[in-house]
């Protein structure tokens, strides 16, 4: 990943109804949600939704696939590890054990992880 790719993911996660659809849809892992489910239990209006589902996927973050008439919306984990690992790249300035808990960080019994 490079920067300016992070700056955007990043400024998009930094707008909490965004964090909250980007986390919903990494809780909802591979089955996904629609647009109006995801606007339901986040209590979002479908056209301001709309908006910040176009500007997630702008980052990466998530994609969108077509499901009979309706959107059905991921996370895209492959976005997300890229962003972490830009994030990790640079880690503990060459000292690995420092940054050995981190892989911890990932709870064992999340189906997602």
């Amino acid at each position: 990943m490079k920067k300016a790719q992070a700056l955007e993911a990043l400024a998009a996660l930094g707008q909490e109804t965004r964090l909250d659809v980007f986390r919903l849809l990494v809780k909802a892992g591979d089955a996904g949600l629609a647009a109006g489910e995801i606007a339901a239990r986040l209590d979002v209006r479908a056209n301001t939704l709309s908006s910040h589902l176009s500007i997630l996927q702008r980052a990466g973050l998530i994609r969108q696939a077509r499901e009979g008439r309706s959107l059905r919306y991921r996370a895209d984990y492959a976005g997300m590890l890229g962003l972490l690992s830009y994030l990790l790249e640079d880690c503990c300035g060459g000292r690995p054990e420092i940054c050995a808990p981190l892989g911890s960080l990932c709870i064992p019994a999340n189906p997602s992880c």
